[in-house]
């Protein structure tokens, strides 16, 4: 059973981020297909993917992939698989599922039946009638697409996914998600020996995601996964896995990042979030308007997600936050400024078009990631 296939799930969008992430972690032979990454891999890769994945939503175990038009064909192929060697004699387990374009298009009656088709294989495995499902937990996810059925178990968690990282307890309204402003720091030129800011932190989340890529620090090292508790992974391996992790973080990185926002109450969130992520003593965080901001440098790179909308009132508000990014950090031709905002006339008000601009979801919200490259260091 050391062979395996996993599906690592992301937000659209960001495939390429997830799967160059997996590529440097020596994974290859990967398909890409709408949000979704799938390789072969060893069990060893649920522990290493679910650790390490910065960008990523959640990883799955592929149970098997198969066409499916009748409620007979999609139970007795579900009923092939081999649950068994997974979920074990007391596991607490759930059916999700989704259906689109397909012949069985009922989605309860999908995930009923794929329910009964995994019962039924316990049932022959460990010859008893009635589960207590008090055990670990197993998400089962069935999901079929123009009558393709793809069966996975969510390795991660059911109730938190990746961009849990434990840290940010204390947020601001309508926060980023920690998958994407790690997206966001790795889409740009910045890299540990450079300066960072973001001049309009909230929570401190792009931050404290870059102090993490910084120091080498897998985001999620410290928490829990579902996994965790299945008896098909050997714990020791987590332990030696964690161990290994941990001894790769670059405790002496010299970082130079600085966060600073209006609202005093932001900034103590986000000192707080620090503290909890191990980061406090990598960041510089300070409660400044947006046009006090003096660059502590040349050649930085400036990450951030304005407020907008209810967080912010006003688009003459927008309009003027706009203006300012662009004449301070857009004023010195030696930073690369990296903005991400729904606000469709922001290269107008920042007084230039972007070098690149990105088409991103920030939750439901459709966005654009403004790259503007500044001079190469000479």
């Amino acid at each position: 059973m050391s062979k395996i296939r996993l599906a690592v799930v992301c937000t659209f969008g960001l495939e390429a981020i997830v799967k160059r992430e997996l590529i440097q972690m020596g994974y290859t032979d990967l398909t890409v297909d709408n949000g979704w990454i799938f390789f072969d891999a060893e069990i060893e890769d649920i522990i290493k993917t679910n650790i390490s994945l910065r960008s990523a939503e959640r990883v799955l175990l592929v149970m098997g992939e198969f066409n499916a038009v009748t409620f007979t064909e999609l139970h007795d192929k579900t009923y092939d698989l081999p649950w068994d060697e997974w979920i074990e004699k007391d596991g607490s387990f759930t059916v999700k599922g989704k259906s689109v374009k397909s012949k069985l298009h009922s989605v309860p009656d999908c995930q009923s039946i794929v329910k009964k088709a995994i019962v039924n294989k316990l049932k022959s495995k460990f010859d008893v009638e009635w589960f207590t499902e008090k055990g670990a937990e197993f998400t089962v996810q069935v999901s079929i697409h123009k009558d393709n059925v793809i069966l996975t178990i969510d390795t991660t968690g059911s109730r938190e996914g990746l961009f849990k990282r434990g840290y940010r307890k204390s947020a601001v309204d309508a926060p980023l998600k920690e998958t994407m402003a790690s997206a966001l720091v790795q889409l740009s030129f910045w890299n540990k020996d450079r300066i960072l800011y973001d001049p309009m932190c909230g929570s401190g989340t792009i931050a404290i995601e870059a102090a993490l890529i910084g120091t080498n620090t897998p985001p999620g090292l410290f928490r829990q996964f579902a996994s965790e508790e299945w008896q098909a992974i050997p714990a020791i391996a987590w332990d030696d896995i964690r161990f290994y992790y941990e001894s790769q973080i670059d405790h002496e990185a010299n970082l130079k990042i600085f966060a600073s926002d209006i609202n005093k109450d932001a900034i103590d969130s986000a000192k707080k979030n620090a503290i909890r992520a191990g980061m406090e003593e990598h960041i510089s965080f300070e409660t400044m308007d947006i046009k006090d901001i003096v660059l502590p440098g040349d050649y930085g790179v400036m990450i951030t997600n304005p407020p907008y909308g209810d967080r912010i009132g006003d688009e003459e508000t927008v309009m003027a936050v706009s203006e300012y990014l662009g004449k301070i950090f857009g004023g010195n031709k030696t930073w690369s400024n990296y903005i991400i905002t729904p606000f469709e006339k922001f290269e107008t008000y920042y007084g230039s078009k972007a070098s690149r601009k990105r088409k991103l979801f920030n939750g439901n919200v459709k966005v654009n990631y403004y790259q503007y490259f500044g001079e190469k260091k000479q």
